[in-house]
């Protein structure tokens, strides 16, 4: 993508309480205004966020028929869909959650391969505060790192050490 045609976005940072005052319906329950889906394409070395993502309906994601079988899509290109989840405290906003997933796409045949329930509990696991990237290679742990840092680097310092070494390559 040329940098004339990137668009700037940002994380989702903590909205206002919807329950503040009232203490009714809602309280205790998860937002998901403070979670946003970050993509590595691991063979472009490129970070984006694409907050379609939050419905499959991402770039990545729009045209292809996924399925829970790698062999559905021989020769796809690899992707890590990251949950990067906002929270703050009282120095400011800090990335609380971090949980990656696995996708790959194979746009000449229109197929994908994602774990839909990973997806679901990865989102659910970063909202929760969890740090889940030891699995990732370590490029993209370095281009995470580094989009992370570049986004917005207080918010890098008062993240977790559990992220930062989860993140050390």
């Amino acid at each position: 993508m040329s940098d004339s045609k990137k668009q700037k976005l940002g994380f989702n940072i903590i909205k206002n309480d919807p329950t503040d005052g009232h203490g009714g319906f809602g309280v205790g329950a998860l937002s998901l205004d403070n979670v946003s889906p970050v993509f590595i394409d691991i063979k472009e070395k490129s970070v984006f966020i694409d907050i379609g993502a939050m419905h499959a309906r991402s770039q990545v994601e729009r045209g292809i028929k996924f399925t829970p079988n790698r062999e559905d899509s021989p020769g796809a290109k690899p992707f890590w869909l990251v949950w990067v989840t906002v929270d703050r405290k009282m120095e400011g906003p800090f990335y609380r959650g971090v949980t990656a997933c696995e996708m790959s796409v194979n746009r000449e045949i229109r197929r994908g391969y994602k774990s839909l329930p990973e997806h679901v509990n990865k989102m659910d696991k970063s909202m929760k505060g969890h740090i889940m990237v030891d699995h990732m290679d370590d490029v993209s742990k370095g281009l995470l790192t580094e989009f992370l840092r570049s986004h917005n680097e207080q918010m890098w310092e008062l993240s977790s050490d559990e992220l930062k070494n989860g993140l050390s390559v």
